[in-house]
């Protein structure tokens, strides 16, 4: 089993959540949930259940914490997790800009935001092609973070019909921009 550097916010997870976790599951079971999930998330947002579709994003995306904590903190990093961990990340994230940002937001904040997603996918997958299985890094771990807090900011617009939610959730989004091609450049590209 790989090993890898333990961040802070493992340990406040492992101090607060993780140890709840029976050890018998695995972290590859999390993001296999998580896979699971993305459906039933873009469903109950497309059908406007807005005040459910909210937690339920939150406890999908709330699930890549977990199974990377889980990784790192019990030495289970797996190939299958490096790889699927961040695909379902991407596969979250991208089905929630291609129901709200398109529709909500800037149609170029949109394309930009898929764009940079494509291409870590792409190179995820020429990387793994070299047979180089990366880890997310830093950069990533705020990327994605980034996302979900702009995401979460526009349920909140749907769901109490503030538009000022929309500006503050495009702003983020340029952030995570920002924040995905810094992680891109200590990947190596």
């Amino acid at each position: 089993m790989a090993t890898s550097e333990i961040y802070l916010h493992d340990k406040i997870l492992n101090k607060t959540i993780l140890w709840m976790i029976p050890h018998w599951v695995h972290p590859n079971a999390v993001t296999l949930l998580r896979l699971i999930l993305i459906p039933f998330v873009v469903y109950v947002n497309y059908i406007g259940m807005y005040r459910i579709g909210m937690p339920l994003f939150l406890f999908a995306a709330f699930t890549d914490a977990v199974d990377g904590s889980l990784a790192r903190t019990r030495g289970q990093i797996t190939n299958f997790g490096k790889l699927f961990d961040p695909l379902a990340d991407k596969l979250l994230i991208g089905s929630m800009i291609v129901l709200f940002m398109f529709r909500y937001l800037d149609h170029r904040l949109a394309y930009a935001v898929l764009s940079v997603e494509l291409l870590f996918i792409i190179l995820a997958t020429a990387r793994r092609v070299a047979g180089h299985v990366g880890q997310a890094n830093l950069w990533g771990k705020l990327k994605m973070l980034f996302q979900c807090i702009a995401v979460c900011l526009i349920l909140l617009g749907l769901a109490g019909g503030d538009l000022i939610y929309f500006a503050a959730a495009s702003w983020i989004f340029g952030a995570a921009i920002v924040l995905a091609i810094v992680s891109l450049f200590f990947h190596g590209i």
